[in-house]
Formats: structure tokens, sequence, C-alpha cells
């Protein structure tokens, strides 16, 4: 089965655009360099076409740099410069301050390439830099508050800034084929977030945050080193398309636990909970009252009871769509309560008091494991 999700890279890129053929200047595959593209669009600015002008393609090129005098073209809503070698965009670019759609995929672009300020393109919607060689994401395009679709797939990027969660309008975010290994909690906050790519990574936990994405209907995290799911992400409940193969968690399930024996302030703090022992701000030390305010009720519905620091980690396989058993992460009080739970003392399909409850797993239409 085919996934739609790699097919949606430029699903923003025309979007609502409806601009007449005489506006649009398709220059691709001509072979053309940096100099010859100058002269050609200086020409066509000298009989005003550059204003009339609303898209220019030139992508599969020989550009080396940003023609200068594309910034003469200070109408443009949409500008192609894929698939050519440049290594840098001069801050030329910044002239054109409506712009809406830059595509820079395919070049050799790095993390120093862009201009060091890039709000003058505050209009812009569209930004893809898919397929050149940026190690991290570029600090100036976390300004770019309109952009809707940012497309980063195939760099070389080890991290996502904590800042991503800025880009409050982005509906579509394609990190998919670099070699990120964590995704900061942060990308909770993208609340219009309808498309997540994460695919082809070396991701192995992914951030419960991901609950807080109520509108996300794809989420591709294939070819990770992911052995489980965090739980909250059956509250996702418009995701239709999720994309799981090539992780542990699909080939190899894995039911390990860790357990440290408890420390004996968690083991009076649990006494304090479970025998619900009434204590007050103006009775302990600031830091234990913290302590106690921080207990986390053990998931085992036919347990009463809780753990701080120390925890059980215990693999629940959920059924989507009545087909695949899909491994969710769940934190368990003691070795005991694991127990109870392997040997039959609460089915695996028991949802009255975990995080799936109430949530209606058909929705999830399609899970993509090959």
């Amino acid at each position: 089965m085919q996934s739609s999700v790699m097919d949606q890279e430029d699903l923003l890129s025309f979007h609502s655009l409806h601009i007449p053929e005489e506006a649009i200047l398709d220059l691709t595959h001509l072979g053309l360099d940096t100099e010859t593209v100058d002269n050609n669009l200086e020409a066509l600015g000298n009989d005003g076409r550059c204003l009339r002008t609303r898209v220019v393609e030139l992508h599969h090129n020989r550009l080396s740099s940003f023609p200068r005098s594309l910034g003469t073209f200070l109408n443009l809503h949409t500008l192609d410069l894929s698939n050519n070698g440049m290594r840098s965009l001069s801050d030329d670019i910044l002239r054109i301050s409506g712009l809406k759609v830059l595509l820079v995929r395919g070049n050799l672009l790095e993390d120093d390439s862009l201009p060091k300020d890039m709000s003058a393109l505050s209009s812009l919607e569209v930004l893809n830099i898919s397929g050149n060689q940026f190690v991290t994401l570029p600090s100036q395009v976390l300004d770019l508050s309109s952009l809707r679709g940012l497309y980063v797939g195939g760099n070389r990027l080890e991290d996502v800034p904590k800042d991503i969660g800025r880009l409050a309008k982005l509906e579509a975010l394609y990190l998919g084929g670099n070699a990120i290994q964590e995704i900061p909690a942060e990308v909770g906050k993208l609340q219009n977030l309808q498309s997540l790519v994460l695919s082809k990574n070396k991701l192995v936990t992914l951030p419960s945050s991901l609950s807080c994405l109520r509108k996300l209907r794809s989420l591709a995290i294939h070819d990770n080193q992911l052995t489980t799911l965090p739980p909250s992400i059956v509250r996702l409940e418009n995701l239709i398309e999720l994309s799981l193969r090539g992780n542990p968690l699909v080939v190899r399930f894995i039911r390990d636990m860790t357990y440290d024996p408890p420390s004996l302030q968690e083991l009076a703090a649990r006494c304090v909970k479970i025998n619900k022992l009434p204590f007050s701000k103006e009775d302990l030390p600031g830091n234990i009252y913290s302590y106690l305010n921080s207990a986390q009720r053990c998931v085992n519905p036919k347990c009463k009871g809780v753990y701080f620091d120390t925890r059980v980690e215990h693999i629940k396989f959920v059924d989507f769509c009545g087909k695949y058993r899909i491994p969710l992460l769940q934190y368990l009080c003691s070795s005991k309560c694991s127990s109870q739970l392997s040997c039959g003392g609460a089915s695996e399909s028991e949802t009255s008091e975990d995080e799936s409850s109430g949530i209606d797993l058909s929705r999830l239409r399609r899970v993509l494991l090959g």
C-alpha cells in the first residue's frame, strides 16, 4: 500500500492559486547559469513585465547563486529555484516581500546559506528546503510567522529546535530523511498541524505532547528505531493515516521490564498518598511538599497505587482497526502489577481506566505497515 503522506510535500505550493498563464515565466530545463538568467531578466524588467509576473520557474538549471535581477520582480507569488547548484540565497530575495511560496529543494544550501534576517518575507506561507545540506534548522526560518508548510526533508538535521512551536500557523511539517534522534515536546504547540512526517530518522521515542495535535490527520514515523508509542497517541481522534513500517515495534515486540527498588523517601511518600494522609505547605519543607504532589497513578485499573521516581515499564498492545497490535508504553507502580496484567489480572483490551478510554480507534482507518 502506498502512503499518500509522501505525496503531500507540495500540497500547499499552489493552494488556492489562480494565476493567468501570461503571468507565469517558465525557464526550466534550459541549462541556464546565473549570469545568463540575470541578463534575460533585466531585459524583461525594462519593458515592465517583471511587475506583471506572479510565478517564476527556474528549476533544473545551473544556477550557483540567487540571480540579483529577481529582486525586481516585486509582485512574485511563487518562486521555484529547485534542482540547481545554488550554495546561497542573497539578501536580494528580501525585496520580494509579498512572496508566498519559495521552493529551493535539491540544491547545495547549508546552515549559513540563508539571509541572516528573513523577517521581511512575512507573507511567506510555503518554504521547501528539502534535499540540501542543512545540519540544523536555521533560526531565521522560525521568524516566518505566516508559514503553513515547511519541508526540510533529506538534509542532515540532527535535532529540531524547541522554538519550532513559534510557527503557530503550520499545517504541514516534513522532516523525513534526516538524522533526528529526538523530537522536542514543543512540537505539541503546533495546534494547526495536519500532516507530520518524521520518517527515516533515528527516533527511539516520541513525545507524549503529540496528543495535543488535535487537527493531525497524517503521521509518518516509518523507518525509525521506535519500540513503543506513547499511549496518548490514541487521543488523536482526527488521525486517519499512521505509517509505522520499518520500526522494531512492528518487526519485534519488546516486553522487557526495568525496575529499581524504590528509595525510602518514595516508600514513605507512597504510604502518605495511598492512605490519604493530610499534609500542607505549613507542615512540610517545600521540596517534600512538591515531591508528594508529583505522584503518578498506576495505570493498572485494579491497583490503587502511585509512583514517583521508581516505576515499571509495561508494554500494552492495543488493537488498531481490529487487525494490528500496536505496543504502547505504560508505567506501573511495581513488578507485582505487571505480573497481574500478564497473568490475566486485567485484560489487554481493558480501557476503563487507561488513556485510550472513550476513543473510537476505528477512526484510524489506515495503519501502514508495508
